[in-house]
């Protein structure tokens, strides 16, 4: 039984063998010989900074329980936006440039990770979801997924800006 792209691709002569765009490459395919541009991107910002001490938990159902002081940052992204629901704590994710992880469960608008490593972090901070620096593989393989299933999952609400438009 064929399905999905499959069952789409099967019987269209007018597409001359090509696959139409979109279906092919979503893995990134990478040659690490030549220099690659983010292709697609989903980044965020801080909305809030909490400091909290050991034996502190973290998100739905405290799932997360800090085992030394952190700086804890509330990013402006959750499942609603199209960010995996079952992210693990430590999901690599970049604030202000700095490779950082999750922590936590991601809640629906929010999710949090650890600033205690980048003191010059804080609200309005940019945080790179996957995209620059953070490959897309990298953040699906960590969740237990495929980056095309990441791209798909991206809610309406999530506003796209194209390369080079200035936004």
């Amino acid at each position: 039984v064929l399905r999905g792209a499959q069952r789409a691709l099967r019987h269209q002569p007018h597409l001359g063998g090509r696959r139409p765009a979109g279906v092919h490459d979503h893995t990134g395919g990478i040659d690490a010989s030549r220099p690659q541009r983010v292709q697609k991107a989903l980044a965020s910002r801080i909305l809030a900074v909490q400091e909290i001490g050991p034996g502190e938990q973290v998100g739905y159902g405290g799932t997360f329980v800090a085992s030394r002081p952190m700086r804890i940052g509330v990013v402006a992204c959750g499942y609603a936006d199209g960010y995996p629901r079952h992210a693990p704590s430590g999901t690599p994710i970049r604030v202000a440039g700095v490779r950082t992880a999750t922590v936590g469960r991601v809640s629906m608008d929010m999710l949090t990770c650890d600033l205690s490593g980048i003191p010059e972090a804080g609200v309005g901070s940019e945080v790179v979801l996957w995209g620059d620096g953070l490959p897309a593989d990298e953040v699906a393989a960590a969740a237990g997924t495929i980056s095309y299933e990441l791209f798909c999952a991206l809610a309406r609400r999530v506003p796209v800006v194209e390369a080079g438009s200035g936004a």
